[in-house]
């Protein structure tokens, strides 16, 4: 084929999979960008997938092909895809090639810009998690404690609260949190990014804050590489400016399932459950450049969507194996209205340890864990003969743990316009305290209802005494 001034032609378009041919020309390197129809009025950007003779490369668009035709002409840009990073980007919503979708003014072309591809840190410079990440949110901070320079993932299915649940955290965090927030939205619903983005501006937190976002319309290969570009923005911050930063994503499942399409579309054989051969390289890619460096923390807060509720899946157990704290969302507690509906026994933290958070913050978790779980073994036998069966210490330990899994909801302030309640924020001396007195027996004669959703036991024991205030009245008014 003849050869072109601008590197190759197209010579196959297939969906979002193109074969150049740069016959006469350099072949491009593998995760290279490609522009292709440069002189076009929408030119397409491509990444480099394999090479598929001396002369021909098969490329993954990032954009859509619609329009693209055999014959045009492709230049390659002489390395990866490379995204605006710094100070111009704080308080936009960006895409994945890091154009602007806020409706403001464009970057200007002076920005400096850094390739989404990079090694991660060696394993000698990194930092290493200690101090506790406060979120104000009582089962988190109490069972799976999270701190500076640490991963974690909430995992549940569709409709227990995941995104809430990162909403709220949001929230609480980025207006105490003096460094620098990235978001990475993977495949998100638009709704979801708009509502993101008014939340921040209304909270006046969005100038120390950049929103990355692939929505779900975008090609396999634009949600692909959005995780990447938010990382790249945040280790930029990390390492030129040595500043703090949290990155968010919203979610890293949507990440593993558009490389399954991209692993489809370049024609790889699917490994189990019809994954793509390269998930574990690929998660670890990504996964491994979340980290600190010396002084400077990477907090990662990831959500990840469990299919069917499988946790056994593939995706889940290979996200899994990085993340230093577990937060799983259970649909039974949900379906109970125990919200957030955090399971305390699957959830779990490496930081839950007496060195890091202290002797009695360990044991009273432990203990609420024991109560929770003994009450599981006990809820067939009570579904079976009723709570008047059991004996006086399981009946005891059963009413406890009740209380417990009520005490340990909130409300939270992202749903404040749908619940009509305040949210509120717990310290973890609080959580401690009040978790204390429920397992010692100082609420055994409280209503259960005082517990439920509320912030400290302050709370709930100017409920109950309402409760019972109220009941009183009405005794008296029956008896005159």
């Amino acid at each position: 084929m003849r050869s072109n001034a601008g590197g190759g032609r197209v010579i196959a378009v297939r969906g979002a999979v193109i074969d150049i041919d740069f016959a006469g020309h350099p072949l491009p390197a593998i995760d290279d960008a490609l522009i292709i129809a440069p002189d076009s009025d929408t030119p397409v950007l491509a990444e480099v997938q394999a090479h598929l003779s001396d002369t021909a490369a098969r490329a993954l668009a990032i954009r859509s092909t619609a329009g693209l035709c055999r014959g045009a002409q492709a230049r390659a840009l002489g390395g990866p895809i490379r995204v605006p990073v710094g100070e111009p980007v704080l308080g936009r919503l960006i895409d994945v090639t890091g154009t602007t979708r806020d409706g403001g003014p464009s970057l200007s072309d002076d920005v400096d810009k850094r390739p989404i591809h990079r090694p991660a840190p060696p394993i000698a410079a990194r930092g290493r998690a200690s101090t506790i990440f406060s979120t104000g949110i009582k089962v988190i901070d109490l069972l799976a404690p999270l701190a500076q320079g640490s991963k974690a993932a909430m995992f549940g299915g569709a409709g227990v609260g995941k995104t809430v649940l990162v909403m709220e955290l949001i929230h609480a965090m980025v207006e105490r949190y003096q460094g620098i927030s990235v978001f990475a939205g993977v495949g998100e619903r638009s709704r979801e990014g708009h509502e993101m983005l008014l939340d921040m501006r209304s909270s006046g937190v969005l100038g120390r804050a950049v929103l990355v976002y692939g929505q779900m319309n975008e090609p396999p290969g634009a949600r692909w590489r959005v995780p990447l570009t938010a990382l790249t923005i945040a280790e930029y911050f990390r390492d030129e400016r040595g500043q703090n930063v949290l990155l968010l994503m919203d979610n890293v499942f949507r990440f593993v399932q558009a490389g399954a399409e991209v692993s489809g579309l370049l024609g790889r054989l699917p490994s189990r459950v019809g994954y793509q051969p390269t998930l574990a390289s690929e998660v670890a890619a990504l996964q491994e450049r979340i980290v600190s460096v010396g002084d400077v923390a990477v907090t990662a807060i990831e959500a990840v969507y469990v299919p069917a509720d499988d946790f056994t899946d593939p995706a889940v157990t290979t996200i899994a194996a990085h993340v230093d704290s577990m937060i799983v969302l259970s649909r039974a507690m949900a379906a109970e209205g125990i919200y957030p509906a955090i399971d305390p026994i699957a959830s779990s933290s490496i930081l839950l340890d007496p060195l890091v958070v202290g002797a009695e913050h360990v044991a009273v978790a432990n203990d609420v864990r024991r109560a929770v779980a003994h009450y599981r073994e006990l809820q067939d036998v009570i579904a079976l003969l009723g709570i008047e069966e059991l004996g006086a210490d399981d009946r005891r330990t059963v009413e406890r743990a009740r209380r417990l899994q009520r005490f340990l909801t909130q409300p939270f302030a992202v749903t404040e316009a749908f619940t009509g309640q305040a949210g509120c924020s717990v310290s973890i001396d609080e959580t401690i305290a009040g978790c204390k007195a429920i397992l010692n027996g100082e609420c055994d004669d409280w209503q259960e209802s005082s517990l439920y959703m509320v912030g400290a036991l302050s709370e709930a024991r100017a409920k109950e005494e309402a409760t019972r205030d109220a009941h009183a009245a009405a005794r008296r008014a029956a008896g005159a």
